[in-house]
């Protein structure tokens, strides 16, 4: 088996394996600028296809250099030959020499992935909203957005978006703001010096409306959007939002005790650990003492971080090192949902990806993080 990088000239044999692994394919260039590819050949032939997209993900309020699989193929006559474990093995070494220490995938196959290292860690979700169930009131003065727009949009999502763990700053190349213009609603909410104080983006289709961010710097513009779905009553009878802040179907509508929910899970690979640690962003590393925690990472698909290592928080920064006596022991599935903060050592160690005698309660306290990390883009 081959393994090469995917190039413009394989855009035909990408949508052939993609066509008959999804049953649709997409016209769109598999290789772009953000974007890159691998390709396995058996006997010469196109045998299996995935692609790698830079995003940075925040964690702690800090980007962290992530690497987004997507559209993983695999030709029928080629399964069950390690074709597609061969393709991740060579995808984790190509994402550490892109200087991406986190991965991202959503699982169609949960067993493979798993088998390589990456674990469920967060969620992208839908809700469907009765219009009834949307607040009452004023809604917001909004104004179609336009190109001039777009940074100060951008903006606002990202101030939103450093304050949620799990969630992608949208930055270029991986991805371009100026593909919201495309949407059939794109409003803001102006504010002052041409700040966005808020936004909404949708899409209306024969099943209703789908609106992909409502996003609000404060209280009362979020209000003011929900308000504003309000006007679609009569028309429909509800709408479907996808979750980007939490707060806007958790604590701003009337949501009753049973509702609609279409939930996705992601799943994570901390690719080198010590480059993550040092990425990532450690709110609670400034009211801790300094302490060391010390690891085994058991890791055979990433044996450069795999053995000894120890967790140090020093003057309020966390950093990985080798050495230690290696007491706590975290198997690679464990990396992803405790860096994320989904799953603590408690549950890790239930599920077996933790084990050992030592103390783990000090990666609870770091990592330990208020809400369900999430996604709100797909890949």
């Amino acid at each position: 088996m081959l393994i090469r990088e995917l190039t413009g000239a394989d855009a035909d044999e990408v949508r052939r394996l993609r066509k008959v692994a999804f049953g649709a394919t997409s016209e769109e260039d598999p290789v772009r600028p953000g974007r890159r590819g691998l390709l396995a050949e058996v006997d010469g032939r196109p045998a299996a296809v995935l692609t790698i997209t830079g995003f940075h993900q925040f964690f702690g309020g800090a980007p962290v250099p992530m690497g987004g699989i997507g559209g993983v193929a695999v030709d029928p006559s080629a399964r069950g030959r390690g074709v597609a474990s061969g393709l991740l093995d060579r995808t984790l070494v190509d994402l550490r020499e892109h200087g991406q220490p986190l991965s991202v995938l959503y699982a169609t196959v949960p067993a493979l992935y798993r088998s390589r290292g990456w674990e469920r860690a967060g969620v992208f979700e839908w809700i469907d909203f009765p219009i009834d169930r949307l607040p009452t009131g004023p809604a917001a003065a909004t104004r179609p957005a336009t190109e001039a727009d777009l940074d100060a949009l951008h903006a606002c999502y990202v101030d939103l978006a450093s304050t949620v763990n799990g969630l992608v700053d949208r930055s270029k190349p991986g991805v371009d703001v100026a593909d919201v213009l495309t949407l059939d609603v794109v409003t803001v909410v102006p504010g002052h010096d041409g700040e966005v104080r808020g936004f909404l983006t949708a899409e209306r289709n024969r099943e209703g409306l789908r609106v992909f961010d409502l996003v609000g710097r404060d209280r009362d513009t979020q209000l003011g959007l929900l308000r504003a779905l309000g006007s679609w009553a009569g028309l429909l009878d509800q709408v479907s939002l996808r979750v980007t802040d939490p707060a806007v179907p958790g604590l701003l509508t009337n949501q009753a005790i049973r509702y609609t929910v279409t939930t996705s899970a992601w799943l994570l690979r901390v690719v080198d650990l010590p480059a993550a640690v040092a990425a990532r962003g450690w709110p609670a590393a400034a009211a801790l003492r300094d302490a060391a925690v010390d690891l085994e990472v058991v890791d055979d698909h990433a044996p450069w971080h795999a053995g000894r290592q120890r967790l140090v928080v020093e003057d309020g920064a966390v950093r990985v090192e080798p050495g230690g006596t290696g007491a706590v022991r975290l198997h690679a599935r464990a990396l992803g949902p405790w860096f994320s903060g989904m799953q603590d050592t408690h549950a890790l160690r239930r599920a077996g990806l933790l084990d050992g005698g030592g103390d783990a309660a000090l990666l609870d306290r770091l990592a330990g993080a208020p809400g369900v990390p999430r996604l709100a883009d797909f890949f």
